[in-house]
């Protein structure tokens, strides 16, 4: 049957699909475009699935807070490029509002039903692959909650509203004032954005991390020679300098350059008109931990021409 400049224009509306995509699927469905809708959801699943082997290192962290609730998201794709596309940063905005409820971790936003979307978030992003081209993919999400308080959220090298390379959560256990609790646990964010501490206090560290540490600093003292009681004194103030550089409520406060940031947190409840407890906080740099392949360009390119 003659298929219609309308009935592509149509397809391509709902689907998002290339217009020779769509006018070859109606073609092969006799003009029905729900036919035609799963015509191309097919193909683009094909699509995808080809691109699914590539490295997705590059793309977006998305924050978003409610309240006592926040949740932060990393969407990957393959090129930075993508991070620039509406679509996209559309997709990650709508994943981070969807982790405040569902996003305690990935294997369970991905399950989740996007709205709007005959699917889950997994299979929206699939969809995604098909129109915008490059492998994508949900890599870790986080939530953070208190009981009274708040949880600010910070982002870092910001592509757009609540976008960017870094994003960061920070949840403050208070009574207290909230505008004093929002605009400390910002600061908060910040110096975790540039220092990168691996917890809140020394009870939080994982205890093989203080093992590991305590057995290079004695290894390190016994080569002194010094007696044993010695010894043991200059591995526990090793080991007291460790948790001031690792653990946030020990570190400088970035933002002064003086203060403890605990000693910070006790300054403010003057403010704030009540005690307050840094409850937890949550820190995703894009990519950290994925190898990216290193490649020649010049010999990609030579490959693509088929000359090599």
């Amino acid at each position: 049957m003659a298929i219609t400049a309308a009935q592509v224009k149509e397809l391509r509306e709902l689907t998002g699909a290339g217009m020779m995509d769509c006018k070859q699927a109606l073609q092969a469905n006799d003009g029905d475009i729900e036919a035609s809708i799963d015509w191309l959801r097919s193909k683009g699943l094909a699509k995808a699935a080809k691109k699914s082997g590539r490295v997705a290192a590059e793309g977006l962290v998305g924050v978003a807070t409610s309240g006592a609730t926040g949740a932060v998201v990393e969407v990957n794709s393959e090129t930075d490029f993508v991070a620039r596309n509406e679509e996209f940063q559309q997709l990650v905005r709508a994943i981070a509002d969807l982790a405040l409820t569902s996003g305690r971790d990935a294997d369970t936003l991905n399950a989740t039903p996007f709205p709007g979307f005959e699917g889950s978030v997994a299979e929206k992003i699939t969809s995604a692959v098909a129109r915008i081209g490059e492998n994508m993919g949900l890599r870790r999400s986080a939530q953070l909650s208190v009981a009274e308080g708040t949880v600010s959220s910070y982002i870092h090298n910001a592509a757009a509203d609540g976008l960017g390379r870094m994003g960061i959560l920070v949840a403050l256990e208070s009574k207290g004032d909230e505008s004093v609790l929002n605009a400390l646990g910002k600061q908060i964010a910040m110096h975790v954005a540039a220092i990168n501490p691996l917890a809140v206090s020394s009870d939080d560290l994982e205890p093989a991390i203080v093992a590991r540490e305590r057995a290079v600093f004695t290894e390190q003292a016994n080569d002194s020679g010094k007696p044993a009681a010695i010894i043991e004194k200059m591995v526990e103030g090793r080991i007291r300098k460790f948790y001031a550089e690792v653990c946030l409520l020990e570190q400088v406060f970035v933002i002064d350059g003086e203060t403890k940031v605990g000693d910070a947190l006790k300054a403010a409840e003057a403010e704030a008109g009540a005690p307050i407890k840094l409850a937890g906080f949550v820190r995703f740099a894009l990519g950290d931990g994925i190898e990216k392949e290193e490649s020649d360009f010049a010999t990609e390119v030579a490959a693509a021409a088929g000359t090599k």
